[in-house]
């Protein structure tokens, strides 16, 4: 795997395209942290749901990539914070890691159209892989800011258990219901040493969603749905809703990587 200490590529300290800061990071893990940035001037408005593209110059270059906002536009002036995760190969992760706070850099936007449906005071069933969680934490934040939570069910789904983004602060939520969520992980490898002691669902996380419905009594009628992650996920999740009865417009999707083709083949699931 490349690493990004061996990317050796030189990154412009300044330059003219550059109009914000990286001013915060925090590592979940080795290949998992947050990032915020900051604008120069006053802070961009944005939905939550909507992404920014952030980049640096890099040999005669921009290299960028867009990301989902996780913190709330109630909170811009302190930065936007973007989920991520390290790449490895010699794009813009490998040299955004190498950052070091105080780093100027270029950041764009906000863009998408992944929004709430407002005065939708359906449950929102948020569906989603790996840092495809981030608009959701941006949604949930900045609808505890205007004390207006609807009730959450959070799905989401990863390959290791360290790799639950965000996972002490919707537990906290959960646990003293300060917002009403029913967070739900899953990891799709629970045989793997990694997974050792897990006792949470496994499976992918497509293949819990018909479970969680049953269980929880989500149907079309109560509950409006919105995935982001991986492609394939997403197309076999938006399937099976459908297929449950969801009309398209309460499917809501968020695309990271061009769209796959077909659904992925059901696996095994298991629940706790």
């Amino acid at each position: 795997m490349t690493h990004h200490n061996t990317d050796t590529r030189a990154i412009e300290a300044e330059h003219e395209l550059y109009n914000a800061t990286l001013v915060r990071r925090v590592d979940d893990t080795e290949d998992l942290s947050s990032f915020w940035v900051r604008f120069d001037g006053e802070p961009t408005p944005f939905e939550p749901g909507q992404y920014m593209t952030i980049g640096v110059h890099c040999e005669g270059k921009i290299l960028q990539r867009p990301y989902s906002v996780a913190s709330s536009p109630r909170e811009a002036a302190d930065g936007y914070e973007m989920y991520v995760r390290l790449v490895p190969i010699f794009k813009f992760t490998t040299a955004l890691w190498r950052l070091p706070v105080g780093h100027r850099m270029r950041m764009i936007g906000p863009k998408g159209k992944f929004m709430l449906e407002p005065e939708d005071d359906r449950t929102q069933l948020f569906i989603s892989t790996g840092t495809g969680i981030a608009p959701f934490i941006s949604m949930m934040r900045t609808m505890l800011i205007d004390r207006s939570p609807r009730p959450v069910v959070m799905l989401n789904g990863v390959s290791y258990e360290h790799d639950l983004g965000y996972r002490p602060l919707l537990e906290e939520w959960q646990s003293t219901g300060e917002y009403p969520v029913s967070y739900i992980p899953t990891v799709s490898r629970p045989a793997d040493p990694a997974n050792a002691g897990w006792t949470g669902r496994a499976g992918r996380v497509e293949a819990n969603i018909e479970s969680v419905c049953d269980e929880l009594g989500l149907t079309p009628e109560n509950t409006i749905a919105y995935i982001c992650g991986n492609p394939e996920m997403i197309v076999t999740a938006e399937t099976l809703l459908l297929a449950r009865g969801f009309a398209e417009e309460q499917v809501k999707t968020e695309l990271y990587w061009p769209k796959a083709r077909e659904p992925r083949p059901e696996v095994a699931v298991s629940t706790p």
